[in-house]
């Protein structure tokens, strides 16, 4: 099955892939698969139906819609756990699977199996890897998938953003990355980044000013210019001063972000950071909030003001929480102009850790909360980012005896 779709997927577009995917997936005993996919937002899930630009723009019966937080195709799309969904009278059942590209989480499978057959259980859960792999190859040139995971316009702000953005989650056996935006079609200014190379975790956040098209060019703009000079390895204060300069010589406007960049080695947990006029990070261990990382700060980026930041460190410790968020996270105001404050934002991250709750769970969670503490709708973009650290990568016990012999 997984080598027919692989041959088939050089001349497949995304239109094509869920009656392919479901031919093959029949030939191996999972009958009637279907593919659901995440909008935005991550409130529903959309079938991906093939039947490309009309039915992605307007859904409409044909195209139902399961909403996450109450369905089993949500349960499994929150927990990253397949899950039996209905039990038919002949023996078969709804098998539920997330789809997932790495820890990033695309839909859901569905496929119908006999409830016993724990072979066809394991061959779904290669199938649901498949279609991920699928869904991230054809995705980014199908406009048709793209109309069906938005469910209402977007701006050309937003539009900027979400085209330049890494995957909102990343994680390997050292690290956990995660990140959320709001509010999603309407992005202005907000943004982040992060890479790895070699044993070093990059990690920045933008906030530029206003919340327009031109506040979105600034910080494309801005994390342009910190990914060329990161690549040159000129250093967290060489690529803040990078951009200062990349922003002064291209905006006669006086337009500015401020922004935290950060780099962690993942053997050592060392941790460095600056800032430029932006919020300090916060670190949570052991389920307690336990530093606030305050550095000497310089100017936000493109004032031309030239203040050059304190580089800082801080030693971390496996299990450590770091939370990187633009002041629409704290500032966001409810009808009684309360805000949601700091305070409210690290006691949900330290809840949900507490709950076992996985990282991009957390902030979908968390985001709903804001949305609903702002009755819906923000004023202003509201970005968190996450990095939680699981300490040095551990040394097999064979090759340390190995090691020790030689």
């Amino acid at each position: 099955m997984l080598r027919e779709l692989v041959a088939a997927s050089h001349l497949m577009s995304m239109e094509q892939l869920p009656g392919t995917m479901a031919r093959h997936a029949a030939h191996a005993g999972l009958h009637n698969a279907v593919i659901y996919v995440a909008d935005l937002q991550q409130t529903v899930l959309r079938l991906l139906t093939g039947k490309g630009r009309d039915a992605a723009r307007d859904p409409g019966p044909e195209i139902p819609e399961l909403v996450i937080d109450r369905t089993i195709a949500g349960r499994a799309f929150q927990t990253m756990e397949p899950v039996v969904g209905q039990v038919f009278d002949d023996g078969t059942c709804h098998y539920w699977l997330p789809i997932l590209d790495g820890t990033e989480r695309i839909g859901v499978l569905r496929v119908t199996i006999r409830r016993d057959d724990a072979k066809a259980k394991d061959d779904a859960e290669y199938l649901a890897g498949m279609v991920a792999l699928l869904i991230v190859s054809k995705g980014p040139y199908s406009d048709s998938f793209s109309r069906l995971v938005r469910t209402r316009d977007m701006t050309v702000s937003a539009e900027m953003q979400w085209r330049l953005l890494p995957p909102m989650t990343f994680a390997n056996d050292q690290v956990v990355i995660g990140a959320a935006l709001e509010p999603a079609y309407m992005l202005g200014g907000d943004t982040f980044d992060y890479a790895l190379a070699d044993d070093t975790v990059h990690l920045a956040i933008f906030d530029a000013m206003g919340h327009d098209t031109t506040a979105g060019l600034t910080s494309n703009l801005a994390v342009a210019a910190c990914r060329n000079n990161r690549l040159q390895d000129a250093g967290l204060v060489g690529t803040g001063q990078a951009i200062e300069e990349t922003l002064v010589e291209q905006d006669r406007d006086g337009r500015f972000v401020t922004a935290v960049l950060m780099e962690l080695d993942l053997q050592s947990g060392l941790l460095s950071w600056i800032t430029h006029g932006h919020p300090a990070p916060v670190i949570i261990r052991k389920g307690r909030w336990v530093s606030t990382l305050e550095c000497r700060p310089g100017t936000p980026l493109g004032t031309g003001l030239g203040v050059v930041p304190q580089l800082c460190t801080e030693q971390l410790e496996p299990g450590d929480r770091i939370l990187l968020y633009s002041d629409g996270i704290v500032e966001a105001r409810d009808p009684r102009k309360q805000e949601f404050g700091l305070q409210r934002f690290v006691d949900f991250i330290i809840r949900s850790n507490a709950a076992g709750m996985a990282v991009p769970e957390t902030l979908r969670r968390l985001i709903r909360s804001i949305l609903e503490h702002h009755d819906g709708r923000l004023d202003d973009d509201a970005t968190v980012l996450l990095l939680e650290w699981h300490g040095p990568p551990s040394v097999p016990k064979d090759v340390l005896a190995s090691v020790r012999q030689t």
